[in-house]
C-alpha cells in the first residue's frame, strides 16, 4: 500500500509506556502511517533519543499541547494522564479527527460517577457519545464511533472473564489482580525503585482504586445490554504490584450458580482471534501473552465453597492499552481486526 493511500495516524503522548507501545505497533501496521507523535516534555527531540528501540520509526516529537500536529490525521490516539485528555479530544473531534483515548476521561457514561472518583469533568457533554472500547463486547459500536474510550488495563483483565457470566453472578465480586510496574507509567517515584519492588509483593489502594467502579459499572452495563435483570454489581478490587515489568494476572471470585462457565466463555469467544481459552488444568501466565494483544482465560469451580474462580492474563501495555487501542482503530477504519497485531510472545 502506498503512503498516499494509508490512513494518517497521530500518537499524542508518544513517550509514555503506552504511547511508545502504540508507536511500536503502528510503525509496522500495513495500512497506517504515523504523521505526528507528540510529547509534553520531549518536544523537538527524536523519538529514538527517548526510546532507542523506536529509532527505526524516524519520528520527531512535537508539542503535545499543540493540537495542530494531530488535526491533519484521520485518527488520533491520546495517551495522556486522566484530566489531560478531555479538552484536546474535543478539539480533535471538532476538526473531524476520530479519537481513541487511552486515558480515563471518557470511560464513564455517568457524569456523577466519574466526578465522584476523578473530580469535575471538563467535557461532560461527550460522555454519552464515547464508546467503551472493550472490543470483543462492542464491535458494532466501536466501528461506528467518533470517540472510543479504551478500557483500563485492570478492568480489561477482569471484564473479559466476568462479562460472559454477568447474568449468572450472585452477590459480590472479588477481583484480585497482580500487575507489573509499567502499569504505573514512567514517572520517577520511590515506590517504583528496583529496591522497593524486587523480591516483594505490595497491595495498594485496596477498595479505593479508580478501576473498581469502572469494573462494577461495566458489569451493570453488560447486564443491561444482554437484557438481563438490572442490578447492582458490588465489586471489591485488590490490585497488587509484583516484580515484573509488564503483565497482569487477574483472579475473579464469584458465585455463579449452576452456570456452565466453559460453555458461556466458549459461546462468547470461540471465534475471537485474541482470546485463548485454556484447556482444563492449564492456568494463565503473563509471560505467555507478553508483547501481544492476547488474553488467556481459565476457570475453576470450587464445590466446597460454591465459588467459581475466573483467571486471566494480559499484557497491560498490549490488550490492556496499546494493543486494544489498535484493535479498536482497525474496526473504526474498516481494516482487518488483527492487522498489525499478529504477534507472539517472546520467551523466555
Amino acid at each position: 500500500m502506498s503512503l498516499a493511500s494509508k490512513a494518517r495516524v497521530a500518537v499524542v503522548g508518544a513517550t509514555g509506556y503506552a504511547g511508545a507501545e502504540l508507536v511500536r505497533l503502528l510503525a509496522r501496521h500495513p495500512s497506517v502511517q504515523i504523521t505526528a507523535a507528540t510529547s509534553e516534555r520531549e518536544a523537538g527531540r527524536g523519538l529514538g533519543e527517548v526510546h532507542p528501540h523506536l529509532d527505526f520509526a524516524g519520528l520527531t516529537l512535537t508539542n503535545a499541547k499543540d493540537a495542530s500536529a494531530a488535526r491533519s490525521a484521520d485518527i488520533a490516539f491520546v495517551a495522556l494522564p486522566h484530566g489531560s485528555s478531555a479538552a484536546l479530544v474535543a478539539e480533535l473531534l471538532d476538526a473531524g479527527v476520530r479519537v481513541v483515548d487511552l486515558g480515563a476521561d471518557f470511560r464513564f457514561a455517568d457524569r456523577k460517577l466519574y466526578e465522584s472518583w476523578y473530580g469535575p469533568h471538563p467535557q461532560a457533554g461527550l460522555l454519552a457519545e464515547a464508546v467503551y472500547g472493550l472490543t470483543e463486547h462492542a464491535r458494532e459500536q466501536v466501528s461506528a464511533a467518533r470517540l472510543v474510550a479504551n478500557p483500563g488495563c485492570y478492568p480489561t483483565g477482569a471484564l473479559m472473564a466476568l462479562l460472559p457470566l454477568a447474568s449468572e453472578i450472585r452477590g459480590n465480586v472479588v477481583v484480585d489482580s497482580k500487575s507489573g510496574t509499567s502499569g504505573a507509567g514512567r514517572g520517577a517515584t520511590t515506590s517504583q525503585l528496583y529496591a522497593e519492588v524486587a523480591e516483594n509483593v505490595r497491595p495498594y489502594k485496596v477498595g479505593v482504586h479508580r478501576h473498581q467502579p469502572e469494573i462494577a459499572s461495566r458489569l451493570e452495563a453488560g447486564l443491561r445490554a444482554s437484557g438481563g435483570e438490572t442490578k447492582p454489581c458490588p465489586v471489591l478490587f485488590v490490585p497488587q504490584l509484583v516484580p515484573m515489568a509488564r503483565g497482569i494476572l487477574t483472579c475473579c471470585y464469584v458465585e455463579a450458580g449452576g452456570a456452565d462457565v466453559g460453555e458461556a466463555l466458549r459461546g462468547t469467544y470461540s471465534n475471537d482471534p485474541f482470546v485463548r481459552l485454556l484447556d482444563e488444568g492449564a492456568v494463565p501466565e503473563p509471560r505467555n501473552v507478553r508483547g501481544t494483544n492476547l488474553v488467556e482465560i481459565a476457570w475453576r469451580r470450587d464445590e466446597s465453597s460454591g465459588l467459581t474462580v475466573l483467571l486471566t492474563a494480559i499484557d497491560n501495555l498490549g490488550k490492556g492499552a496499546a494493543g486494544q487501542a489498535v484493535q479498536n482503530m482497525n474496526l473504526m477504519l474498516g481494516f482487518d481486526e488483527t492487522a498489525g497485531l499478529e504477534l507472539t510472545a517472546a520467551l523466555p
